[in-house]
C-alpha cells in the first residue's frame, strides 16, 4: 500500500502531497483539479485521499485500497 495523498492549500492554489513528504507532488489551480490528481495517484498506490479545507482541517477522505473500516451491509 502506498502513501496517502493529501490535497492541501498551497500559495493561493492547491497541491497534492504524499503523507510525510515535505515537498508537494503536484500543484493545481483548483481544489477539484488537485483532488482528481490525488485520486489517480491513490488508486494506483491503493491508498487514501485526504482532502483539506483552506484552513487545514480535513474535509473529506476516500479509500482506494484496503479500507480499514469497510461499509457494513
Amino acid at each position: 500500500m502506498g502513501k496517502n495523498q493529501h490535497v492541501v492549500p498551497h500559495n493561493g492554489s492547491w497541491a497534492v502531497r504524499g503523507a510525510g513528504n515535505e515537498r508537494v507532488t503536484k500543484v493545481a489551480e483548483t481544489q477539484a483539479q488537485a483532488t482528481r490528481i490525488a485520486r489517480e495517484i491513490a488508486i494506483n498506490q491503493r491508498s487514501e485521499t485526504i482532502i483539506h479545507r483552506p484552513n487545514g482541517q480535513i474535509r473529506d477522505r476516500n479509500s482506494y485500497g484496503n479500507d480499514p473500516h469497510p461499509p457494513k451491509g
